[in-house]
């Protein structure tokens, strides 16, 4: 089997090559790279997959590159993923998720292949729920509250509109929040593990810089999550949306609660104004029922333990950069 993955130097895509390598190794492994994307996260396994240089804002490129490699599966990760970025960068994250996916459908038009597709879409579709919404059902509105989320409907649009015009085998995901090792600071509960590991080292002094900690979250692992995304593509159906998440609930107060447990230090924290989004999402519990049904698949990994696994990388990443 050929596996291509986008995104394979994010935190999930280098999880899920290490996934395919350990799990399935008959599968071949891909993954779409541009010039000037950081390493570091594949740097182990870089012997054992195959990289190519496109550009998903570019069809030519992909067209080439699936001339070349002619996947099974395809596992669309790549994004502009940052949501405070997205208010900055509207457009820019626009054309990333909604063109670059659609020149990816189209690109599997063109050359005439027949993969499974994963499209990687984002509970950040739903927006800002109301209590009586909760557990978040497939069938719940769009209510799109960042440029980001509203590049994510039309990237999930537009896999369901290729499944139905040209039946590109596409399934797509509604992941939730999920995290753990190689989570980039730019968000919560990453920045929070990184500040405290930079505290505890003496880099910085504290206290940790914080934004929103109302917002609900229901913590995934980012190991269960390639396992949940591996699964689907055994035994999702083509066409259909999957919620995927975890099962411990809590808000992000009380996740920073947690690692401040976890501090060899005391850590305090203060509310930084510049890291309130213009507007948030507050409440996001899915209803992950239709996705276990499917496939089966349940997580294994406690918020516990992914959350020291994260602050432990973190660590690990402070006491590199001081050698």
């Amino acid at each position: 089997m050929t596996i291509l993955i986008t995104g394979i130097t994010g935190m999930v895509g280098s999880h899920l090559a290490e996934y395919a390598l350990q799990h399935h190794p008959d599968a071949e492994v891909h993954g779409l790279v541009r010039w000037r994307s950081p390493l570091d996260n594949i740097r182990a396994i870089l012997p054992r997959i195959r990289l190519h240089q496109a550009e998903l804002r570019d069809l030519h490129s992909l067209v080439k590159l699936l001339r070349e490699v002619r996947p099974d599966w395809i596992f669309h990760l790549a994004a502009q993923s940052y949501v405070t970025t997205s208010f900055d960068l509207p457009a820019d994250t626009l054309h990333t998720n909604v063109i670059g996916t659609t020149n990816l459908l189209d690109a599997i038009r063109i050359v005439g292949i027949d993969p499974r597709v994963h499209i990687c879409s984002s509970s950040e579709v739903y927006g800002q729920v109301t209590a009586e919404e909760v557990p978040i059902t497939e069938k719940n509105p769009f209510r799109p509250a960042s440029p980001y989320a509203v590049s994510k409907v039309g990237e999930d649009m537009i896999a369901l509109q290729y499944f139905l015009s040209y039946k590109i085998k596409t399934l797509r995901t509604r992941m939730f929040t999920h995290t753990g090792p190689r989570r980039g600071p730019v968000f919560a509960e990453s920045a929070f593990a990184k500040q405290i590991a930079e505290i505890e080292a003496g880099v910085q002094s504290g206290p940790v810089r914080v934004g929103n900690l109302h917002s609900v979250r229901t913590l995934a692992d980012v190991r269960d999550a390639v396992r949940a995304y591996w699964m689907l593509m055994e035994k999702g159906e083509p066409g259909e949306v999957y919620n995927i998440g975890g099962e411990e609930t809590m808000t992000i107060g009380e996740l920073l609660e947690k690692l401040k447990g976890m501090a060899r230090c005391p850590i305090g924290h203060v509310v930084d104004p510049a890291l309130l989004r213009p507007s948030d999402v507050t409440l996001q519990i899915p209803d992950i029922g239709k996705f276990k049904k499917a496939t089966g698949w349940k997580p294994q990994i406690s918020a516990n333990q992914t959350l020291l696994d994260l602050l432990n990388y973190h660590r690990e990443m402070v006491a590199r950069d001081r050698r």
